[in-house]
């Protein structure tokens, strides 16, 4: 068995490729577009990942565009993504320049929490040891729900 991707549903696709590739920092690999299913599939990879992404053997994120509008509820109930990070720190601070909310602040070096602009909750980690308690995070509460 080999994962291949996790799907999200999403309602603006700049807004989502935004957060995805501006903030998160990952990586367009492919897009379809499909007239009689009237959907576009556009395929994300991280940044770490990219070379594996091109021959298709890395895990990517499938985010689908249903050109119907539709009402997405239960964001919280799809669980959520998660992204090992070089510096946690480093990456919050930056989401959090670029306006993005961070619901569960990486308190303890190593955990954050942010949801993307359709309310799908993004696990952050960072890669390795726990980095030493930082502030402002080592004091921030929590915003929201993750």
């Amino acid at each position: 068995m080999q994962y291949l991707h996790t799907m999200v549903r999403v309602t603006d696709i700049d807004a989502s490729l935004d957060f995805y590739c501006n903030k998160l920092g990952m990586k367009e690999i492919r897009r379809k577009e499909s007239e009689r299913g009237r959907f576009t599939l556009i395929f994300l990879a991280a940044s770490n990942d990219l070379e594996r992404a091109n021959s298709t053997q890395a895990p990517m994120l499938e985010l689908t565009y249903n050109w119907d509008p539709e009402n997405y509820t239960g964001g919280r109930n799809f669980g959520h993504l998660a992204f090992r990070v070089e510096n946690i720190y480093e990456l919050c601070q930056s989401l959090h320049d670029a306006g993005v909310t961070i619901n569960r602040p990486p308190r303890d070096g190593y955990m954050a929490f942010v949801r993307s602009p359709d309310g799908i909750s993004i696990e952050l980690l960072q890669e390795g040891e726990p980095l030493p308690r930082q502030e402002p995070w080592a004091s921030m509460a929590n915003t929201g729900t993750w």
